[in-house]
């Protein structure tokens, strides 16, 4: 659906950005335009822009990665807490890191008990729309999922909701400016075959292979990020 130009420029900064959203068929994942671009499309100033994002991160409706960009929410999650976007942007990447050490390991542990076969239906969709990502805003969409179903499918509310408030966090961790030499994954990310091991440990109801698995994968990221574990 188009929006009037014009309309939108005559609304308040918030519900012009709001508007753009909503009506410039964005769902849930995809990346917003640059801010040059947005400013000069919305007619507002930096400072402007920066102000009504930070309204609509509040509200729930889009997530910022420094480095990556400004993404459009999923509508279904949960709105973060202010207090969690807060410690995001006053915690270190590594210190993230070392916090999925901790608790993501656990979770695959209890999926490799709980998880019913809808939850390994999900992991399975999830790493096979990874592995045919175009881009990677694509794969990092289906990585992000395929973590999420492990988490869901300890069939613990508290450990879910636990993983939830990690993630809220890891979205708000200043992670800096990531290159990538290609424009989507190659076969040969070796992410593809860790996430491989993780789920079949789930499948195969070995917990301990399952907790070893996703610890890992995450020592193998940890590395690929910071060049230590």
């Amino acid at each position: 659906m188009q929006y009037s130009e014009r309309i939108l420029k005559a609304a308040p900064v918030v519900e012009r950005l709001r508007d753009f959203i909503q009506h410039g068929d964005y769902t849930s994942g995809d990346r917003l335009p640059a801010e040059r671009h947005l400013t000069g499309r919305l007619d507002m100033s930096r400072t402007e822009l920066r102000k009504a994002l930070d309204t609509l991160e509040r509200e729930g409706l889009i997530w910022r990665h420094v480095g990556k960009g400004t993404f459009v929410a999923d509508p279904d999650e949960d709105t973060a807490p202010d207090s969690l976007v807060q410690l995001g942007r006053n915690l270190t990447p590594f210190r993230m890191m070392r916090a999925r050490l901790v608790i993501e390991p656990a979770l695959a542990r209890e999926a490799a008990i709980n998880a019913s076969g809808r939850d390994l239906s999900n992991m399975q969709r999830a790493m096979d729309r990874a592995r045919s990502a175009t881009t990677w805003a694509e794969y990092e969409e289906q990585d992000d999922r395929l973590h999420r179903h492990i988490a869901e499918a300890s069939d613990n509310l508290l450990l879910v909701s636990l993983f939830e408030h990690l993630n809220h966090v890891r979205r708000a961790v200043v992670w800096g400016s990531v290159v990538r030499a290609t424009n989507r994954p190659a076969a040969s990310h070796t992410s593809f075959a860790e996430h491989d091991a993780i789920v079949q440990a789930i499948a195969s109801r070995f917990p301990d292979a399952a907790n070893d698995a996703m610890r890992t994968h995450l020592r193998s990221v940890s590395d690929r990020l910071f060049g230590e574990a």
